[in-house]
This record gives C-alpha cells, sequence and structure tokens, in this order.
C-alpha cells in the first residue's frame, strides 16, 4: 500500500514546481516508509511513496512505459490488485513484456493495452493515476467499494490530487474553507454523498468512479455500479457459492512477500476471515484484537454493544489455534493520541474509536506488515440491529440513523434557520433513495430492504473503510477486507431479503456458509460493533472538554452552539441504538472544533 499525489497544469511550468511536489509527497511517508519517487514534465508531476507489500525490490513507482507516438505512460499506484497473475498471463499472450513481478506493472500494461477499459478487468482494493502524455490526460481510479482513499482538487488549468487532504493541503494553491450549511455532514461524515467531503473544491474520487482531467475540463464518471436481477439459485446453492466465493477472496488477499496475520474480535465476521486464512496458510495465523483496561467491571451493554469481545475473541483463537495477541489499552491514553489520529485523518475524527483502532494498529504493524478484516460483512449480509427493527426500517430516512437525536440540533436557532439540517437530511435521503438499483415487480419488503441495504452500503461504508484505512496507513499497515470483494458482494446483493434471513436471525446467509469453521458460541453470537470503552474516568474527560469548548471565546464552534441544548443532550437517559452513550453522540463537537482550529479552516 503506498500514498500518490499530483498535480496537472496546463497553464504553467510544472518543472519549475520540484520542491512543492516533493514537499507533498513527503506529507504522505507514513502511508509509504519504504520508498520515494517522483516524475515531472512541464505539464504533470506525480510523486509516490511506497509500502512494499509485492515485489519488494522491483516495484519502485511512479512508473513509465513508453506510449503512444513514444510519449510517456506514467502511473502512480496505491493498493493490492487480486487478479494481477491472471491480467499478467493474458497481457504476455498479447504481448507485453514486464520486468517486475509487481501488480503496479500490471496495472500500468493494462492501460496500455485498452485504455480507461482496464478498469473493468481490475479486481481489488486501488486508487491509482495515470499521465498519458500523448493524450494530455490524467486518468485517477478509484476502486468499487471506496477501500482506498482518492481526493482531489479541480483547478482551472487542471488537477491537484492525493491519497489525503494533507497532500493538497501542502500545496499552496488549495485553502481550506467550510460552510456552516456543511456541519451536517461534519457532525455526521455518514450523511456525506459519494465523493462529498466538508472541504470548498475539495473532492473525492467516488467509489466506482474515474475522473477524466484534460484541456477540456474535469469530467467524473461512473464504471461499476450494483444491478439487480433475479436470483434463482435455491438455498443450499447460494450458501454454497457465498462459501467458495470467501475462501477464493481471502486466497487472493493472503498473497503477499510480507507478514500477514488476521483481525479478531470473535464477532462472526472476523472469525470467518481467521478461519479461512488459517485453512489457507502453511504457517500458525496471529490474530489480533482490542480490549480496555477495566472493562470488565466498566462495561454496560447496549442495543449495539450487547456484549465485551475479548470473552469471546479468546474462544475464536484457542478453536482455530492462532497465536492471539489481546491489545489492552489504558482508556486514559485515548484522548492523549487524538492529535495523532486527527494528523493521519485530516478531517474530524471519531475520539476514541479512531485512537483506540490507531494504537491497536500501531501494536500490529511491531510484527505485520498486511492484516485482513472482517469490515464490510454488515452492510453486505444485512448484520446491524436495526435490520431487524421495524420501527426504523420504516422510518422515512437512513435507518442507520436509528433512533438517536440529531446533533445539529445543537446548534443556536440563528445557525439553524440558515443550516436547516432537517431538510438538508431529508434531501439527501430523497437524493441517495432515488439511485436504488431497483429490481422489476419486486415490492413490500422485501424492495424496502434492497433499499436498506443500499442506504448502508453508501455513507456508512464508506466512512469505515476510510477510517480504517487513515488509521492502519498512518503506521504503515495494510488492512484488507474480503467482505468488500465486488465479486462477492454482486452475488449477495441479488440473493433476497427473504433468504439472507432464512432462520429469523441477521446474517443468516454467512453464518451458514461458514458453520463449520467456528466455536458455536462464536457461531449465535449476535452482532456487536467495534469496542467503545465505558471508563468513567473517559467519560468525565470527555465532560470537562465539553464544558471548556463551550466556554471557549476562541472556539470557531461555540458560538455556533445553544450551551443549553448540548447541556440537555448530556444529559439524556435511556438506550440509544447506534451509540454507546450520548457522550458518544457528543463527540463531534469536540473533534471539529480541534479540526478547525489545527488546520486553521475558515468557517462561513
Amino acid at each position: 500500500m503506498c500514498g500518490i499525489v499530483g498535480w496537472i497544469a496546463f497553464g504553467r511550468d510544472l518543472t519549475r514546481e520540484r520542491d512543492t511536489i516533493a514537499t507533498m509527497t513527503r506529507t504522505l511517508h507514513r502511508r509509504g516508509p519504504d520508498d520515494e519517487g517522483e516524475w515531472l514534465s512541464p505539464h504533470a508531476v506525480l510523486g509516490h511513496r511506497r509500502l512494499a507489500v509485492l515485489d519488494i525490490e522491483g516495484g519502485a513507482q511512479p512508473m513509465t512505459a513508453t506510449g503512444p507516438a513514444g510519449r510517456p505512460v506514467v502511473l502512480v499506484y496505491s493498493g493490492e490488485l487480486y487478479n494481477f497473475r491472471d491480467l499478467r498471463a493474458e497481457l504476455r499472450v498479447r504481448g507485453h513484456r514486464f520486468t517486475t513481478a509487481s501488480d503496479t506493472e500490471v496495472v500500468l500494461r493494462a492501460y496500455l493495452e485498452w485504455g480507461i477499459g482496464c478498469v473493468d478487468r481490475l479486481a481489488g482494493m486501488y486508487a491509482f493515476g495515470v499521465w498519458d502524455a500523448h493524450r494530455e490526460e490524467l486518468l485517477l481510479v478509484r476502486d468499487r467499494l471506496g477501500v482506498k482513499p482518492l481526493y482531489y482538487h479541480p483547478r482551472p488549468d487542471g488537477v491537484v490530487f492525493a491519497s489525503e487532504p494533507k497532500a493538497i493541503l501542502a500545496n499552496p494553491l488549495f485553502r481550506p474553507r467550510t460552510r456552516l450549511e456543511d456541519l451536517p455532514i461534519l457532525f455526521n461524515p455518514r450523511l456525506a454523498m459519494p465523493g462529498e467531503t466538508p472541504l470548498a473544491d475539495l473532492h473525492q474520487v467516488p467509489p466506482g468512479h474515474l475522473v477524466r482531467v484534460g484541456r477540456t475540463g474535469t469530467h467524473v464518471l461512473p464504471y461499476w455500479h450494483l444491478v439487480s436481477h433475479d436470483h434463482t439459485d435455491d438455498l443450499d446453492t447460494t450458501i454454497g457459492t457465498v462459501r467458495e466465493l470467501l475462501e477464493q477472496v481471502v486466497a487472493e488477499q493472503l498473497v503477499a512477500d510480507v507478514p500477514r496475520c488476521t483481525l479478531l474480535s470473535g464477532g462472526l465476521d472476523s472469525t470467518a476471515v481467521a478461519a479461512l486464512a488459517a485453512a489457507r496458510l502453511p504457517e500458525r495465523v496471529s490474530t489480533y484484537s482490542v480490549d480496555f483496561a477495566g472493562a470488565a467491571g466498566d462495561f454496560r451493554p447496549t442495543p449495539l454493544r450487547p456484549e465485551r469481545d475479548s470473552p469471546f475473541a479468546v474462544a475464536a483463537a484457542e478453536h482455530l489455534g492462532t497465536d492471539h495477541t489481546d491489545v489492552v489499552l489504558d482508556p486514559a491514553l485515548l484522548t492523549r493520541f487524538v492529535p495523532e489520529a486527527l494528523a493521519a485523518r485530516d478531517l474530524p475524527t471519531l475520539g476514541q474509536f479512531d485512537t483506540s483502532m490507531y494504537l491497536l494498529f500501531r501494536q500490529v504493524r511491531e510484527r505485520f506488515t498486511v492484516a485482513l478484516s472482517g469490515e464490510g460483512a454488515d452492510e453486505v449480509f444485512g448484520g446491524y440491529p436495526w435490520f431487524l427493527d421495524p420501527k426504523t426500517v420504516g422510518a422515512d430516512t437512513f435507518p442507520w440513523l436509528g433512533n438517536g437525536p440529531r446533533l445539529t440540533g445543537c446548534l443556536a436557532s440563528d445557525v439553524l434557520a440558515r443550516v436547516r439540517p432537517g431538510e438538508d437530511e431529508a434531501d439527501r435521503y430523497a437524493t441517495m433513495l432515488a439511485r436504488v438499483p431497483r429490481l422489476h415487480g419486486e415490492t413490500g419488503t422485501a424492495a424496502r430492504m434492497r433499499e436498506v441495504l443500499y442506504l448502508s452500503l453508501q455513507g456508512p461504508l464508506t466512512y469505515l473503510l476510510d477510517r480504517k484505512d487513515r488509521m492502519s496507513m498512518a503506521v504503515g499497515l495494510e488492512v484488507r477486507v474480503p467482505f468488500c470483494d465486488h465479486r462477492l458482494l454482486s452475488y449477495v446483493w441479488n440473493v433476497p431479503w427473504k433468504m439472507k434471513t432464512f432462520d429469523g436471525r441477521e446474517k443468516s446467509l454467512l453464518r451458514a456458509a461458514v458453520a463449520d469453521l467456528l466455536p458455536e458460541p462464536v457461531l449465535q453470537r449476535r452482532k456487536s460493533a467495534y469496542p467503545s470503552t465505558f471508563a468513567p474516568a473517559h467519560g468525565e474527560a470527555v465532560r470537562r472538554e465539553l464544558d471548556a469548548l463551550l466556554d471557549d471565546p476562541a472556539s470557531p464552534l461555540s458560538p455556533l452552539l445553544d450551551k443549553e441544548k448540548v447541556y440537555a443532550l448530556r444529559d439524556r437517559g435511556g438506550p440509544l441504538m447506534t451509540v454507546a452513550d450520548t457522550l458518544h453522540l457528543l463527540l463531534p463537537l469536540l473533534e471539529v472544533d480541534r479540526w478547525l482550529r489545527a488546520y486553521d479552516v475558515e468557517l462561513g
């Protein structure tokens, strides 16, 4: 995995901008601690930081080849192409000669052979840019589910792009600005539309899209989307097909020239991945989970976290025979490492959830460069509690919002009148609902659950994947997500909801597909989300920070808030479906304020 940057400008000589591109590239050194490279020409400069995973000696970038009319074609690439061996064989038959064993060269040769059509042949997680000097065109591509990030800042004469915002922020052309109207997606990034960011003139390439940049401008085009069709396989065939796909995907994602491990929370998803990896690898698999000191006494069950992970992770590791490490964190450390999480994201963090993941990955990286994760199974197979809650499913908004209050309700009345968060949420919901790939003739519960699954595959999954990428790459760890393989998703997407829940439970289909691999307690375990600390000391620290924020005249956010509404929400009781508690719900206030200050973001 790597970090990529680039700058295309048809109105200036970029060979004079060597220092700028070098500075941009260096900001991504944590994504690529192993090597650095740059390529310059009058109208295109590209930079690359490398984390060597395949072909350690031969995969240096930017990678160049000779294109039409003898002009260079230059690639900067971040990701893993899981079908690179098959593509290499096909390209060799077509006359291409390879000088490395890397998947990077396969992507470059695929572009030379098929042009923009190469994207239809790629299977993996990736983000890349190809500069074609003959066409004077840049092609930016992001994988189908958005596992790897790719940001861009359009310019009148070209574009600036990078794996993370920090590299674009390092270019003097970009000034960070946000609007009051962006507060809803700052407070809840899951509401963001595909490709949207809260920074003005900064976009992400949407999942499954490409961006073409040339002298005629910047054009965003889709190259993949879900297609709905009738599912004709019976239940046994469907279960068998899911198992075959999972075995294939995990086998592909274990390919690496560096040490590999898996994450193991003791839930259905991560244990399935660990079990399939253990069955495939000749060596004993190492697994990792995360917990908090004092959790046995502090833990409080919630709908989304009904029980602790650790006992199940230990049971799963014993059943699978893995070399297991339970990373136990001191809750007092969580707030201390928020600056590291913020520096990794360049956008408001999730507080303790980001910092604990960062600390987990930091310890994993001491021994491993690649880790496999169970992320995405809940969105693909329907695993969250709201999928089976009729009232939540039937609500005329995003079901994953659950029964919780909206943080925008804490805004002062004059700000509310300008932002109009209720209208904003309704507009976003209607827009996403209109994009659902519907099945002709499907009605009732089946049709609604197709909508619910689609909505969960958009903002929520994109945000979780972005978080995992940013916290892992901040320590130079590559995390792979087998459940986000587009081939698996395309098949499961068309399995009717009734079959997905054939035994009346969440993720029935996945549970049946891996039933022979898992210990019974794990197999029957309810969904439990990524761990949260309930340590009283951490809660008190959050309360103190909130009080300080609301009383700070230098805060850019405090004047926009109604203090009494914040306190009322803080002290509210009762269970919430989607968050650990109301302090969790209020964390974005602290993180948005911290981000506005740290990045000197203009707010207006």
